[in-house]
């Protein structure tokens, strides 16, 4: 038998790192919360048409396929084989798809749900998403996306509580030094249409997405591939270098697109959302306004977000944006939507990266009671049973073991407290308690013990 093993861009999770994810969830879902943000969830797998084309050309390459149950190729005849076109034997053979990401499957929860639920409806979601990438670093195959959309409002305040979400949630998890990118693809549509392109918006922005992948020479090439001219490219080179305050960008940007409508609007989009997140004021958040941001996703019509962690190479932490059309495509159509997400991998790579996980959060057992034998475990169960009922994690070691074997349990478990009772204990209503940090060892009550760790 081959040594076991999972699949390429999957992890398993140890419980020491169960409970930092667990401790990055728990703060994101804290902040959602308090924005009074409700929770859903959907399946894992949607069938394919749900997913496909919403994603665009090169979205729609890495979405995970899952063949029919049973005899799965009875729909494909021979000369299909033969011919060996995999996307009409894949239209035959899969009617199910792992979600790619938790949007596109709000949608259809939205309008297959629309008489459930009250419009602006304001979700969060913490689930898996699955994505037939190439694995490295901070991107993986099977990851979590931690969302917040607010739907059916056009209201640029709803922008605007975002980016104080981005704020709130890793200033709580401490990280020092981030960026919320904005941009607008009314901007962009703006652009493409006095560069001479309306009709290849799509084009131009999945090119530009990918200028911190590939730089701005293959981002050209990739342009004069999809037919934009030499001139285009001229003029929109200098744009995806631009550097300066939002200000000072913005001027030049207005500037660019002051003959496009749609351009026009977007530029006073971006407007009120800065200005109002100045006024109120952020954290730690610096917010800056990013012309080659475009967030390669089809369904983004309005504001896009992009936030990274500064000094730590590994990508954009959160995304998202304005979606305007996206329900329209199941059936509901004039309801505009607007949220984020937050890269739960990549978060807990930058707080491992920079040492930013608290160190208490590594301890779930507050402390555990030496077995010493049938007699002191039968006395000490009563114990544990009335610290857990103080809201206070226990545990009786199940084995009489040598002390050596139990205190070794605890420093791996990093449990603080260490608690003996013995005969001499048991007699008194004493627990010998020894602090593992510091070495310290004490007679307390049962009392004692629940005021020390409560507190």
């Amino acid at each position: 038998m081959s040594k076991p093993s999972i699949p390429k861009g999957t992890r398993d999770f140890l419980p020491n790192q169960m409970v930092k994810r667990n401790y990055i969830f728990n703060t994101i879902k804290s902040v959602f919360k308090n924005y009074g943000f409700l929770p859903i969830e959907t399946p894992a797998m949607e069938k394919t048409e749900t997913l496909m084309g919403k994603y665009g050309e090169e979205g729609d390459r890495l979405i995970f396929k899952i063949l029919n149950s049973g005899d799965f190729l009875k729909k494909v005849d021979s000369n299909e084989l033969k011919d060996r076109d995999g996307r009409k034997i894949t239209q035959k053979i899969s009617e199910k798809a792992l979600r790619y990401d938790l949007t596109v499957p709000f949608a259809r929860f939205v309008v297959q749900h629309q008489n459930d639920i009250a419009f602006p409806f304001k979700r969060y979601q913490i689930q898996p998403v699955w994505r037939a990438d190439r694995p490295q670093k901070g991107r993986y195959r099977e990851f979590f996306q931690c969302d917040v959309d607010i739907i059916g409002s056009n209201s640029l305040l709803n922008e605007v509580e975002l980016v104080q979400i981005f704020d709130d949630v890793l200033t709580n998890l401490n990280i020092p030094d981030f960026t919320v990118k904005i941009n607008n693809r009314k901007i962009l549509a703006g652009l493409v249409e006095v560069l001479g392109h309306p009709d290849k918006l799509i084009d131009i922005t999945v090119a530009i997405d990918k200028l911190d992948k590939i730089g701005v020479e293959k981002v050209c090439d990739e342009l004069r591939q999809k037919d934009v001219s030499e001139q285009a490219i001229e003029k929109l080179t200098p744009l995806l270098t631009i550097q300066g305050d939002n200000n000072e960008v913005l001027a030049v940007v207005t500037d660019i697109v002051k003959d496009s409508e749609i351009g026009r609007k977007g530029i006073e989009e971006l407007n009120y959302v800065l200005d109002t997140v100045k006024s109120i004021g952020l954290k730690n958040a610096k917010v800056e306004f990013l012309p080659s941001l475009a967030r390669g996703l089809n369904y983004y019509t309005g504001a896009i977000f992009e936030v990274t962690a500064n000094n730590v190479n590994i990508g954009s932490i959160c995304g998202g944006g304005r979606y305007d059309d996206l329900t329209s495509i199941f059936g509901l159509k004039d309801i505009s939507g607007v949220g984020i997400s937050f890269g739960a991998d990549r978060i807990y790579d930058v707080l491992e990266e920079l040492d930013l996980f608290p160190i208490e959060i590594a301890s779930t057992t507050k402390v555990l009671f030496v077995n010493f034998g049938e007699q002191e475990a039968a006395h000490c169960l009563k114990l544990v049973k009335e610290l857990r009922e103080n809201g206070i994690s226990s545990e009786l070691f199940p084995d009489k073991a040598k002390m050596k074997k139990q205190m070794t349990y605890a420093d791996n478990k990093s449990i603080p407290y260490v608690a003996m009772v013995g005969s001499n204990e048991m007699e008194k209503g004493l627990i010998s308690l020894k602090n593992m940090e510091s070495g310290e060892q004490k007679d307390v009550t049962i009392q004692d013990l629940i005021t020390l760790l409560n507190n």
